[in-house]
């Protein structure tokens, strides 16, 4: 799959879908999804890097994800430190620089311990920024963010009548680093899922039914290649591209 270097998406948002069918399929635990799923995040991270991609959110955890079994739960916390521990060298390595946004508070002890450490030693590279998306909604990040300026126009601070797109996006942490370009979801689901809701406005969609565990470097440029295949217009009209008039035999 070729993808031309010059028109990459500068930030890719990917919900990653599919690690439980991908484990029942095989008559195996949820968790074996999820740890074979953590090597399809360590591949992605790799290409997009190498890629020159400026910035990858990935939907780690959601914040309803909360209900699901504690087993489970328990399963996707451990992993999720191994991974911060394992691939501390090759994020610090590679000039990557790790954030989180999300209801983080939630998250246990040893998580945060483990994020909040790979944040501060990774705060002043300058390569790709690697998102997690952790106790993450959509909807909620809108409702703090609108609880916010409430408060500041209550205090004075802000006029309510100022309150504008811009603002409300400069209150959603999701947006820190500029809006998606490109949404990749797995699994075959054909939706979002609550995932960078505002920020998902004017972001071109890609679904792939493959599963999160067999997502590959093939999939990532797949996706890629859909997106600069596409004419972003951001709600303009752009103008019609006249075709070469042709010129008949008989004409000629």
């Amino acid at each position: 799959m070729l993808i031309e270097a010059r028109n990459l998406p500068r930030h890719v948002g990917i919900i990653m879908d599919g690690n439980g069918r991908w484990a029942a399929l095989r008559g195996e635990p949820r968790k074996a999804g999820h740890r074979e799923g953590s090597h399809a995040v360590r591949r992605v991270v790799r290409v997009a890097r190498r890629l020159g991609v400026e910035a990858l959110t990935l939907y780690a955890f959601s914040f309803q994800n909360w209900d699901r079994p504690a087993d489970e739960v328990s399963a996707l916390m451990e992993l999720l430190v191994e991974y911060l521990v394992g691939e501390r060298e090759e994020i610090l390595g590679n000039g990557i620089r790790l954030e989180a946004v999300g209801d983080l508070d939630r998250l246990p002890p040893l998580v945060r311990t483990a994020l909040d450490e790979l944040r501060r030693l990774s705060a002043d590279n300058r390569g790709m920024v690697l998102t997690l998306a952790l106790s993450y909604g959509g909807r909620e990040e809108i409702a703090r963010a609108a609880r916010v300026l409430a408060e500041k126009a209550v205090r004075g601070e802000i006029e309510p009548a100022a309150i504008d797109a811009d603002m409300v996006a400069a209150h959603l942490p999701s947006l820190r680093f500029g809006e998606p370009d490109l949404i990749v979801r797995t699994g075959g689901e054909k939706r979002i899922s609550n995932f960078l809701l505002y920020g998902a406005a004017y972001a071109e969609l890609y679904f792939t039914d493959r599963l999160w565990p067999d997502f590959t470097e093939e999939d990532l440029f797949a996706a890629i290649a859909s997106y600069q295949k596409r004419e972003r217009r951001f709600g303009l009209v752009v103008p019609e591209r006249r075709e070469p008039a042709k010129v008949s035999r008989r004409s000629a």
